[in-house]
């Protein structure tokens, strides 16, 4: 649900502010989610609750730093992320397993995004935009 809330949000964002405004918005939703993380993480005895969503918001927006508001590539960038959110392929599955507390809920979020970020960019890049 995170990942689908972000969408609406950075359109607003980028609307409001450009690519730098939703570059900011990500880096300050990395920092604010590796303490708030962290806090959750202690209060409710999970190394990464699902009620934290802050991580996934963060991914989302990354991904979509690389494109303009277009509701194609948002779908796509939501789609892309969310497969290599579940699908961790290395070194997202790595940094799941061995980095904890509130810096591993968010990094394997951020890593997942650089790869849906690099194929929604070429393919982007192949529909000519």
């Amino acid at each position: 649900w995170g990942s689908f809330f972000a969408l609406p949000v950075a359109w607003a964002i980028f609307e409001a502010a450009g690519k730098a405004g939703l570059a900011t918005a990500a880096v300050v939703a990395f920092a604010i989610g590796v303490w708030a993380a962290e806090k959750c993480a202690h209060q409710w005895g999970n190394d990464d609750p699902k009620q934290v969503v802050i991580d996934e918001i963060c991914g989302q927006w990354l991904v979509l730093l690389g494109v303009t508001p277009d509701a194609v590539h948002y779908v796509l960038g939501f789609a892309l992320f969310r497969a290599a959110d579940i699908l961790k392929p290395w070194p997202v599955s790595w940094a799941d397993k061995n980095i904890k507390g509130g810096l591993g809920i968010m990094i394997d979020d951020v890593l997942a995004a650089a790869y849906a970020a690099a194929v929604l960019y070429a393919i982007t890049l192949g529909m000519g935009e």
